[in-house]
């Protein structure tokens, strides 16, 4: 008789280390591309199942968050530094794109690409000199920086004050506005994951944990955060090109503190350090925060119940709790 023991699925696929890999069967294959396979299908499918406009609507607020999240997760995650200023990079791209669409009569599409390179390039510039700083400290700093902006606006009534700026040219269909929106979250994602495995990466995980022995091997520590700075500062200036596109208007809204505090929830409630936690946690929390909104003023006493209860009970986060119990899965195999 034919004997069976279990095995896990992973046994034989993953040789010594994680990133090592010894492939000897489609079957294999399949177990390591089904999990990117799934994300890319599930986020280019959600569209199609949303029943109305508004929803469709919702999943755009989804990937501006989720852009978001990711350059949170970068900072936080990977170099150790907690930005309370996402905000910011929304509120500087939204600005920048606003005033290149209405008075300099760009196109959508170059006014978002200007807006947002030339917006994460300011947002970097002002805050290069708080990269020394560490801990509560630089995210108290980078929390000042948006209410600053914002205060500046409503006290001079420079960019229509707290008007803003009307008659921003808005994306012509909402399909395509989902599906570039898609195609960004999933080619941010990707291209997060690759750069965080390369040697880049290395780096920025031993500034998170002890800048002072990067520093002392000769690297240049400031450079690698100005790097992560700034890149966290095109997906958030990129947010907020879209968004003034998506609301076809520009006002001080743009700086509110939502911009910094639920990309920050996403991301810690996904996994922070796992940039795929990210796209979860904003896949779960923003839809969760747009139902709550018939609780009216127990909107956020619910939401808060929901993100405490999130918290306390799996304090790792979704993501690595999916990722273990996937590489546990069990088969049959002859001894």
């Amino acid at each position: 008789m034919e004997q069976l023991r279990k095995e896990r699925i992973d046994r034989g696929i993953k040789v010594r280390t994680e990133g090592i890999y010894a492939i000897s069967s489609l079957r294999e294959i399949a177990y390591l591309l089904f999990p990117r396979i799934s994300f890319i299908f599930g986020v280019l499918v959600l569209p199609l199942l949303m029943p109305t406009l508004y929803w469709k609507r919702v999943i755009s607020i989804v990937c501006i968050y989720t852009l978001l999240a990711l350059g949170y997760d970068l900072l936080a995650g990977f170099v150790g530094l907690v930005c309370l200023g996402e905000a910011l990079f929304v509120g500087i791209g939204g600005y920048l794109t606003a005033i290149l669409d209405v008075y300099f009569g760009l196109s959508c599409p170059f006014s978002i690409i200007v807006g947002t390179i030339a917006g994460a390039i300011f947002c970097t510039l002002i805050l290069l000199p708080c990269l020394p700083l560490r801990g509560v400290y630089f995210s108290i700093i980078t929390l000042m920086y948006p209410l600053t902006f914002s205060r500046i606006i409503e006290a001079t009534g420079i960019l229509g004050g707290t008007d803003g700026i009307t008659d921003i040219k808005g994306i012509s269909n909402i399909w395509i506005e989902l599906y570039t929106l898609c195609i960004l979250i999933i080619l941010s994602l990707f291209l997060l994951r690759r750069l965080v495995n390369e040697d880049i990466g290395i780096v920025l995980r031993g500034i998170k944990d002890n800048d002072q022995t990067v520093r002392a091997s000769g690297i240049d520590v400031t450079r690698y955060k100005a790097l992560a700075l700034f890149i966290s500062s095109v997906l958030g200036t990129l947010a907020g090109s879209f968004l003034v596109h998506i609301y076809m208007w520009a006002g001080v809204s743009l700086f509110a503190i939502d911009f910094s505090i639920l990309p920050m929830a996403a991301a810690v409630v996904g996994g922070s350090g796992t940039l795929s936690g990210a796209v979860l946690g904003s896949f779960l929390l923003i839809p969760i925060s747009e139902i709550l909104r018939e609780f009216g003023a127990f909107r956020i006493v619910a939401y808060a119940l929901i993100l405490t209860g999130f918290i306390v009970v799996k304090s790792e986060g979704l993501m690595p709790y999916i990722e273990r119990k996937y590489h546990q899965f069990e088969r049959w195999t002859k001894v």
